[in-house]
């Protein structure tokens, strides 16, 4: 968690700071990242990014935070309004587009995301406790849906909520890259769904 010196930063600021972590780390792996790099871009001394900061970690954090509640502010607009009115898959693939919505719009901010899922260790120290809750998202869509009648009660929540997770991940992967929302994505993202909701075997 950043000190409360940078909170206390005038806006301008600290959005300079943001903004240059966020370029750093979309180019570059967390170890690779580069604080020098960060401070030139943002106009500081590098003496200054310790006494906002723990360490580099500590800034990588706080992006993640700042990734992980712009995700949720797409979801909550998608989805909660139509919470009660949609059945599970009409839920799931709302949730699907607001990942490939938001993965459009900031596209630097998917790259940390990708870069991080391939530092498994790191995934899980900062990423851990964000993931959980996803987790626990997809628990409770999958208990409706098993309440409601469209789902299989022989189905293991706990593992199913996970792949649904990382098929959202998958989806970002394939369709953020043209940077605009279209038909295309939206056939992937109901190919993806046509498996999930009838699976790969020949019946």
């Amino acid at each position: 968690m950043p000190k409360d010196t940078f909170f206390n930063l005038p806006d301008d600021k600290r959005e300079r700071i943001i903004e240059a972590a966020i370029d750093e780390f979309a180019q570059r792996s967390f170890h690779d990242a580069r604080v020098t790099a960060i401070t030139n871009q943002a106009e500081i001394a590098k003496g200054s990014f310790y006494q906002y900061f723990e360490d580099k970690k500590d800034l990588f954090k706080h992006i993640i935070e700042i990734a992980v509640g712009k995700k949720i502010e797409y979801v909550n607009q998608d989805m909660m309004q139509n919470m009660q009115d949609y059945g599970f898959f009409q839920l799931l693939r709302e949730l699907y587009l607001s990942g490939v919505r938001f993965a459009k719009e900031h596209p630097r901010l998917v790259a940390i995301g990708m870069q991080l899922l391939s530092n498994q260790e790191l995934y899980y120290e900062v990423f851990g406790t964000h993931a959980e809750k996803s987790y626990a998202f997809y628990e409770d869509l999958l208990r409706k849906g098993m309440a409601d009648g469209e789902l299989d009660p022989a189905i293991d929540i706990v593992l199913a909520s996970r792949l649904l997770t990382m098929f959202n991940y998958a989806l970002v992967d394939f369709v953020y890259e043209d940077g605009k929302v279209d038909l295309d994505d939206m056939a992937i993202i109901d190919k993806m769904l046509y498996i999930v909701e009838n699976g790969i075997k020949r019946r």
